[in-house]
């Protein structure tokens, strides 16, 4: 008999089967429900210890330096797997915001490797050649190590060529007049 789940509860359900004390399904026939697209496979379950049970899809290390915690994160990740799903279903916390690679909250900058990033919106193709992607679209296509960058200044790099004067300044007199006019 196999139990069918959401994918949201693979692996804290897979945990819960292969515990001897509540296992009445095998963990070998769990499988998740949510359909596929051409960029994301099936999930796999993943065994107590992170690595993925699926010989056939390769897994690759990722590497994060974290720059605003200074903390370095190493982590396996399946080719067919998002790199910031993967470090949260492993207690991993990065930044990130919109989860769709629409915003630049989990941008990086790549040291080393390759990472495939069809779906990322929110950073230029001029950007992604500078070795910049977003870890919550990206896929890894081999080894991988990436540093976190500041939001603002990726943003910066993609859209400031478009401000002719320069970054925008806070303005605190400005502020404080439309302050007081609520």
């Amino acid at each position: 008999m196999e139990l069918v789940v959401p994918c949201n509860s693979c692996t804290p359900l897979y945990r819960q089967l292969s515990s001897p004390t509540r296992s009445s399904f095998p963990a070998s026939s769990v499988k998740c429900r949510r359909k596929t697209s051409e960029l994301q496979t099936s999930v796999s379950v993943s065994s107590q210890n992170g690595s993925n049970l699926s010989p056939s899809i390769p897994s690759h290390k990722v590497t994060v330096h974290d720059r605003n915690t200074g903390v370095v994160h190493e982590f396996i990740v399946p080719e067919d797997q998002y790199i910031l799903h993967t470090a949260e279903d492993q207690n991993i916390r990065l930044p990130f915001a919109c989860r769709h690679g629409c915003c630049t909250s989990c941008a990086v900058r790549i040291k080393s490797g390759q990472i495939r990033q069809p779906e990322a919106l929110g950073i230029s193709a001029e950007l992604k050649e500078k070795g910049y992607a977003l870890l919550c679209v990206g896929f890894p296509s081999s080894d991988l190590e990436v540093e976190t960058q500041d939001e603002d200044e990726v943003y910066w790099l993609q859209f400031g060529r478009y401000f002719a004067r320069g970054p925008i300044e806070r303005d605190d007199y400005a502020l404080e007049l439309a302050m007081a006019d609520e």
